[in-house]
């Protein structure tokens, strides 16, 4: 048994009972645009036809069953069961309309989801070319014309012949490439 009531501004809401649950479907949409919500309620086997009642903050569902009288509020797509039995004094009653199937009831089943493949693991960066400047990422350096820059290392501007020059960040004296120490003041090269 499945109803359905019409609330106007393109609004409807589909009530279906399945077993002991109670499936609440609101669907709003207009033209070339469809939005719909739909949640479970544990409520029992329904004992007479359900019964809505629109107010100034949504809809109240009345479900009649063998355990007792249940209430829905749904506001929007927003849907929960009501802790006691609420004021429906200044409520409308709405009519609702029995049908064969809810959207609920005529979605097909989702497919299950795929894993993913794992993804193939990166090769390595090749050094890069263009012209006469050259880019290398392990570890980073790049060379054009006579410039050469390392991470890590200041940037250094030198022809081939100065490259075999070194001074001690100390006292200042020529050092050799090789030294570990400054023949002049004795300070610890790096």
């Amino acid at each position: 048994m499945a109803y359905v009531c019409e609330l106007g501004t393109g609004q409807r809401v589909y009530l279906d009972n399945q077993g002991t649950q109670t499936v609440v479907t609101t669907v709003s949409g207009s033209l070339g645009q469809q939005q719909q919500a739909s949640n479970s309620f544990q409520t029992g086997s329904w004992t007479s036809p359900p019964q809505l009642f629109q107010t100034s903050n949504g809809v109240i569902l009345k479900i009649e069953t063998a355990q007792g009288e249940h209430f829905i509020q749904v506001q929007g797509g927003s849907m929960s069961v009501m802790s006691g039995t609420p004021s429906l004094g200044s409520s409308q009653q709405m009519q609702m309309q029995q049908v064969a199937t809810t959207p609920a009831t005529t979605m097909p089943p989702m497919e299950p989801m795929q894993p993913m493949k794992p993804m193939e693991p990166m090769q390595p960066m090749q050094p890069m070319k263009m012209g006469d400047m050259e880019m290398n990422l392990n570890p980073m350096e790049m060379r054009m014309g006579n410039m050469e820059m390392r991470m890590g290392a200041p940037m250094s501007i030198a022809t081939p012949a100065e490259n075999t020059k070194r001074f001690c960040s100390q006292c200042g004296a020529s050092i050799n490439v090789g030294d570990r120490f400054c023949s002049s003041c004795g300070h610890r090269l790096d």
